[in-house]
Order: C-alpha cells, then sequence, then structure tokens
C-alpha cells in the first residue's frame, strides 16, 4: 500500500521549498508564522546573524492576549508583534507564512501586521 504523507509532512516541505528563496537581513529581517490548533505564533528573525529581534504569542503568560487559535487571537499577535518589531527599529519585514496557505489566521496576523506599521 501507498503511504499517505501527513500534513505537516507536506506543510514542512513546503516551507523548505519557501525558505529557499525567502531570507531575512539585518535591514529586512523576516516575519516567520506558526500555528497550531490552540495558539498562534510570530518571529521577527534576522538569519544573517540568527537572532530572533521580536516575538508575539498568543501562548504568552503575561495574559496580554485573550484569545488563542481563532481570528481575534491571530489579529491581536500581527499588533503585538509589529509594535515590538518597531520599538527594536524594524519597519520592513518579509512575510514568511511557514509553508501555510496565506487564508484565515495567517492572513489575518499579516494584516495586522500591516495596520501597525510593518511594511512588506
Amino acid at each position: 500500500m501507498i503511504k499517505k504523507k501527513s500534513k505537516n509532512d507536506v506543510r514542512v516541505r513546503i516551507h523548505t521549498r519557501i525558505r529557499k528563496m525567502l531570507k531575512g537581513t539585518t535591514e529586512k529581517p523576516r516575519l516567520a508564522v506558526f500555528r497550531s490548533v490552540k495558539h498562534i505564533y510570530a518571529q521577527v528573525i534576522d538569519d544573517s546573524t540568527g537572532n530572533t529581534i521580536a516575538s508575539a504569542s498568543s501562548n504568552e503568560k503575561a495574559g496580554i492576549i485573550k484569545a488563542g487559535g481563532n481570528l481575534t487571537g491571530a489579529k491581536e499577535v500581527g499588533k503585538l508583534v509589529a509594535d515590538r518589531a518597531k520599538e527594536k527599529g524594524v519597519k520592513k519585514v518579509v512575510y514568511d507564512r511557514g509553508g501555510y496557505l496565506y487564508h484565515g489566521r495567517v492572513k489575518a496576523l499579516a494584516d495586522a501586521a500591516r495596520e501597525a506599521g510593518l511594511e512588506f
């Protein structure tokens, strides 16, 4: 029998293909997104040094974000990561959707980050 690949295996393969083209620099770091069933995570990463400049998630201990794995939670995470990145002096980023479709929570996070002042 042919063994079916899991959705995560397919996503990881797509993500590696995307990452061949996307590189975050010091001037224009990479905004990487990871989503699980319950939460969504975002990081602004400088790939030339390997440092995370800013990060936000719906799973933070401070309890800033009330919603978890839904559209409102993704919008709040997008605003929060954009504000934290702007505090560090980042205005332009490259969006890395992490192998997910640009739809739903992934799109909501990107739109909220754009509204908060990040350019990509």
